[in-house]
């Protein structure tokens, strides 16, 4: 009776009894599971083989690392990551810091296996006698393997059953830990606890911790440093410095409790402990890089970034993406080119201020291969209105963080001429137009879409030149280098609004914003809102002698074993070489003879296209050399139609009216002349002009009439309807310049 007594005071014992052979696997269990009840005076065998438990494999997953982004020559440019974490080897950390793990998480970790049955019963005593957890009893084994189970967890219910206070989840805890121990050696346990553990203030890892807390790597800690983050492990949150003071509070009690519990061990001595004691925190509040916003090149950093997460290469699902690069610890070598990049972003110093309201922005890529070379713009990016700052990828499309984008104006002519060529007219061949040109309405239309739907509006609509360009005949040559907009509008009417869209679209344009490409009778005015890496890609194809390739930042990624993956150019064939030859041959011409001859050229073969937006709502200039394809374009994003670019102040100089070639046109001269200066010149092929030379049946008329120098006033839509700004009155004319 008098046994029984004691038996019903000591639960413990009691769920022994009734376990009968495995009463000593209960008991430690129950002492595992429930570690504060009533009674006392346990004694267990110090062995796992009561447990009658055998080893089970435990997954462990990859550790979630920074994914590091590098420049084409190897140097890093950006960072990702979800959790800030970078793996150091045991040799790495200080000795002084193993020993404070140690000493407070697990002093018996060298000597004994998967679990400490002598640490657990003293836990367990210590637990009953203060009447609640005072002392843990998990080993660092079954500490890392606990960490290993909530890392893996992909829903809240999985991370909350890999911490339950249950006998179930420590018994498997318990089967992990012995076939972690059986694995690995206690250093490598050590060095894999040390790199999963979370240290609070946004710190995964002891790396990751020792400069977070003291700007510092984990081989130079001294012996308060590494008694603060020792004590940091246990409650990561509660004593998380950068939670205010009542945290710093109970981090520096418990980092004395490490010092006291290092002398109790015989790490170090009294009089150290007393010492370190009297000093301070010492949280130096280290910065964690941040992500794109950070970077050097923030524009060409979200342009990657979106990259992988848009291509089913890097994953099949959205979240696999993102944590491909969020946690893969990969290293991703780019295409930038800092040096081209230097030049962008000198070039557009020049000429516009970063406090400007207009931005300026550029992309340069390579022919042949798609690769971005450079991504740059006026404005840096933020979140910053009183800075001037802009919040998304001005440079690229909306699919790799951009926006709207601007319409594109007259380099959309190009797209035209190109048609025109392939269809078999020749340099000499053209139109005669007067200095107005009439889009009929339906019935009486001139253009259809390429779904056969007849396009321009229930009522006539006149598309004007300046009041400097009169009407006469033009060729393919003397119209494009005069940008003359009413040629242009018969030449597309000429060829077909379908087969230009076409081309253009061969050519890889596409709207900014990811909408359909607007097939209007003024497309070819460059209505639709483009982004330079769009159009400075599309001339690319001219360069290339008619090859198209995909824009491509990323050339390999190596992941976190070192296996090198390398990504090659995605080009097809898009357009006789013969018909970009001609092009090439049209468009050199721009700089000597057309919109560019008061910039000039750049001391070697170069060809492009000026363009600017009816009402100057934007500027663009894209052009090319045989090596590197380039485009500029200036706009005011708060809303290019309520904001134009007449009566402005940009850089300093003020401008009645930006045209393509006033900004972008030298920002361009200058940054093709810099970012090409160690590169050997390279020439286009000459035309053929057996197939291009002359005219066929659209020659000028005999006598031809007197060019009167034809400007360009670059049409383009005020609003969303496409027709509502392009046209004016009759007799309204500007006198401006043209393009």
């Amino acid at each position: 009776m008098q046994a029984q007594g004691k038996d019903r005071a000591n639960p413990i014992v009691s769920v022994a009894r009734l376990v009968g052979a495995g009463a000593v696997a209960g008991v430690l269990a129950a002492a595992i599971a429930l570690p504060a009840v009533g009674g006392a005076g346990l004694t267990v065998k110090s062995s796992t083989e009561a447990l009658n438990l055998k080893p089970e494999d435990l997954e462990e997953p990859p550790l979630k690392m920074l994914t590091i982004l590098n420049d084409v020559n190897g140097k890093q440019i950006g960072q990702f990551y979800n959790q800030y974490r970078i793996p150091v080897r045991l040799d790495q950390v200080a000795p002084v810091m193993r020993d404070a793990i140690i000493a407070i998480e697990d002093y018996r970790f060298y000597e004994h296996g998967p679990i400490d049955i002598e640490g657990t019963i003293r836990a367990l005593l210590k637990n009953v006698s203060g009447g609640g957890v005072v002392q843990g009893g998990s080993s660092i084994t079954q500490q890392y393997v606990k960490q290993v189970l909530v890392n893996k967890a992909k829903t809240e219910e999985e991370r909350r059953a890999a911490i339950a206070p249950t006998l179930s989840r420590k018994l498997n805890e318990l089967r992990y830990a012995m076939a972690i121990e059986q694995k690995y050696t206690k250093d490598q346990i050590l060095e894999k606890y040390l790199n999963i553990s979370y240290f609070g203030a946004s710190a995964h890892g002891i790396e990751a911790a020792a400069w977070r807390f003291f700007k510092k790597r984990a081989s130079e800690l001294n012996l308060v440093e590494s008694a603060t983050l020792a004590a940091a492990v246990q409650k990561p949150v509660a004593t998380d410095p950068t939670l205010g003071s009542d945290a710093r509070g109970r981090l520096l009690e418990r980092r004395n409790l490490v010092l006291d519990t290092m002398v109790l061990r015989g790490k170090i001595n009294k009089q150290q402990a007393d010492e370190a004691k009297k000093q301070p925190l010492g949280f130096k509040n280290g910065r964690i890089p941040g992500g794109c916003e950070e970077s050097k090149y923030p524009y060409f950093c979200f342009y990657v970034k979106n990259e992988i997460l848009d291509n089913d290469d890097f994953g099949k699902t959205e979240k696999e993406r993102l944590d491909f690069l969020n946690a893969g610890g990969i290293t991703i070598t780019s295409t930038l080119d800092p040096k081209m990049q230097k030049a962008a972003e000198k070039a557009i110093k020049n000429w516009v201020s970063s406090k400007d309201k207009p931005v300026a922005s550029q992309a340069m890529i390579v022919p042949g291969t798609g690769e971005i070379r450079a991504m740059a713009a006026s404005r840096k990016y933020g979140r910053s209105s009183k800075r001037n700052e802009i919040s998304y990828n001005v440079v690229a499309d909306k699919a790799h963080g951009g926006g709207r984008g601007f319409q594109q104006g007259s380099t959309a002519k190009v797209y035209t001429l190109a048609a025109a060529l392939e269809s078999g007219m020749k340099f000499g061949d053209g139109n005669s137009t007067g200095s107005a040109y009439y889009v009929q309405p339906y019935p009486n239309h001139d253009f259809e879409t390429c779904e056969g739907k007849p396009t321009g509006g229930s009522a006539p609509h006149p598309v004007r030149n300046s009041s400097e360009g009169g009407g006469g005949f033009k060729s393919l040559q003397t119209g494009t280098w005069g940008s003359v907009n009413t040629f242009f509008m018969k030449l597309e009417e000429q060829v077909g609004l379908c087969k230009v869209v076409e081309m253009a679209k061969k050519l890889g344009v596409k709207r900014s914003d990811g909408g359909k490409l607007e097939q209007v009778p003024t497309f070819t005015l460059g209505v639709n809102e483009m982004d330079p890496v769009t159009v400075a890609n599309s001339y690319a194809v001219f360069a290339a002698r008619g090859e198209y390739c995909r824009p491509m930042a990323i050339l390999e990624i190596k992941d976190r074993d070192g296996k090198v993956t390398k990504f090659k150019p995605k080009c097809k064939q898009v357009l006789d070489e013969e018909v970009a030859d001609a092009v090439n041959h049209i468009l050199s011409g721009v700089f000597t003879k057309g919109t560019m001859r008061g910039v000039g050229g750049i001391g070697r073969d170069a060809a492009g296209k000026t363009g600017t937006t009816d009402n100057y709502t934007a500027a663009w200039f894209a052009g090319y050399t045989p090596d590197l394809a380039s485009a500029v374009s200036i706009g005011d994003p708060r809303g290019a139609f309520e904001h134009d670019l007449t009566g402005v102040t940009i850089g300093g100089r003020y401008y009645s009216y930006v045209y393509g070639a006033s900004i972008s046109g030298p920002i361009w001269k200058e940054s093709m002349m810099d970012a090409l200066e160690d590169i050997e010149p390279s020439s286009f092929v000459a035309p053929n002009m057996e197939r291009f030379g002359g005219c066929s049946t659209q020659c000028a008329p005999k006598p031809p009439k007197k060019d009167k120098g034809d400007g360009d006033r670059d049409g383009g839509d005020r609003g969303r309807n496409p027709f509502d700004n392009i046209f004016e009155p009759p007799g309204d004319e500007e006198t401006t310049p043209g393009d």
